[in-house]
Order: C-alpha cells, then structure tokens, then sequence
C-alpha cells in the first residue's frame, strides 16, 4: 500500500483528503517515518488501491493478454456417455488450453459489451 502513496496521482492534501487523514500523516508515510498505519488509515488505503490502483493493474493485463501474451484457460467439462455400467461413462475432465491473442481480444471485447455465456446480453 506504500506504493499507492508513493504513486499516487495530484497533491498530498488532496490524496489526505481521499484518505480522510492530515496531510502530514501522508507525508510522514511517504517517508517511511510512519511504519504502521491506524486502522483507519489501513481501511482507507485497501479501499483507495482497490478503488483506483486494481482497475490500472486489470487494464494492463488484458491489454498484454490481447496484445502478445495471450491467456490459459482452465476448464471442467463433461465428456462420455450416460449409460450406466459402461466404460464409456461419463466422466468430468479438466482441460486447460493456451488461447491467442487474437481470440482473447475478441473474448474480452465481448464481455465489455456484456455478452454472457449463454450468447444474452
């Protein structure tokens, strides 16, 4: 959470103010003078990183994985047939499979526009 201080976007009164603390108590942690936070200052900086830092951290991986890195998928399928006393009984398999850039791209196009599953948006 020193990361988010340290990087924190505008001036340090108007992130204390965010943060619901003085300006000094965000300068005293920037410092490192301030080594254990409040408690309320410790809720308040998980809800400002998850607020604002997580958002640029999802960003940045979806824009590598369809760009050049692709993602792996990892699944539970179904597979086999429902007749009893059979060796070809179904069976739950997992499968994990590497997907492309360009699929992901397309994938995650599709959920921004809030396509589901099931092919509803």
């Amino acid at each position: 959470m020193k990361f988010l201080l340290t990087r924190a976007k505008g001036s340090t009164q108007a992130l204390a103010e965010r943060l619901g603390v003085s300006r000094r108590t965000v300068e005293r942690y920037r410092a490192g003078t301030l080594t254990t936070p409040q408690k309320r200052l410790q809720a308040a900086l998980v809800e400002e990183t998850e607020s604002e830092w997580q958002p640029q951290v999802r960003a940045q991986a979806r824009a590598a994985a369809a760009t050049s890195r692709g993602m792996m998928v990892d699944v539970t399928a179904y597979f086999g047939f429902t007749c009893t006393g059979s060796s070809d009984d179904g069976r739950e398999r997992q499968i994990t499979t590497d997907i492309s850039p360009t699929y992901v791209k397309q994938i995650l196009e599709l959920q921004e526009a809030g396509a589901t599953e099931d092919g509803s948006e």
